[in-house]
């Protein structure tokens, strides 16, 4: 595998956990494993974590707070964990800032295909080549600027905290201005998969809008056009 990639888990059941990190360590993985999110928060900041998985019912701090407080400093992919019956906390986590979900019970390879596909895009979004760094990209529009090889985004030059897969999605829509991506197609871009989740994408969205707009009501660059998609608006 090449570098030796960290997961923390987080998961109050030892029996669901101890199954993770089988499979985990299995395929090459260092693991770190937490019983709630004060202790996921606490090795976080001791250790190098590339990805996360956690489950979103916790005692002492769930799942949501804990995304919550990790996106205040770190980008790496969260995965969180979350039964049937709790759809709402799913969307809510995806607010916060979580990159996937998976639903229990879950397949233990699905969950691993969802970890090196997570992995393989963060680590290409880290590693700006030495090529693209001398191609100088960079795209404005109004008073928004995104710069490629940086992966700083501005609005009226102020500096604004994007996640990767926000980045990326903003991208890809300012890349091609006035054009609408539906959701399908912004999700098989970006996460470069077939579409099985565009609720994703939505959500997302709204994050990036929450970020970049004066008024995420009315915006006045990232636009939907309904039933069809989403488009970065065209401004002289």
């Amino acid at each position: 595998m090449g570098e030796k990639y960290h997961v923390l888990i987080v998961e109050d059941d030892a029996e669901i956990r101890d199954g993770i990190e089988i499979y985990l360590k299995n395929q090459g993985y260092e693991v770190f494993k937490a019983g709630d999110g004060v202790e996921g928060l606490e090795i976080v900041r001791k250790e190098t974590i590339h990805l996360a998985i956690i489950d979103v019912m916790m005692p002492r701090m769930d799942g949501i707070r804990m995304v919550m407080e990790l996106r205040k400093n770190y980008n790496f992919p969260v995965i969180m964990l979350s039964a049937k019956s709790e759809e709402v906390d799913k969307i809510m986590g995806l607010n916060m800032g979580a990159d996937d979900y998976v639903t229990k019970p879950f397949q233990p390879l699905e969950l691993l295909a969802r970890v090196n596909s997570q992995l393989r895009r963060y680590t290409r979004f880290s590693k700006v080549s030495q090529t693209e760094a001398q191609k100088g990209k960079i795209y404005r529009m109004g008073g928004l600027e995104l710069n490629e090889d940086t992966v700083e985004v501005h609005v009226d030059g102020e500096l604004v905290k994007l996640t990767p897969m926000e980045f990326k999605i903003l991208l890809l829509l300012i890349k091609a201005p006035g054009r609408v991506f539906s959701a399908d197609e912004i999700y098989e871009r970006v996460w470069e998969e077939r579409a099985i989740n565009t609720d994703t994408v939505m959500v997302h969205v709204r994050h990036i809008r929450e970020k970049i707009e004066i008024n995420p009501k009315e915006p006045k660059y990232l636009k939907v056009v309904w039933g069809v998609g989403y488009k970065i608006e065209k401004i002289s």
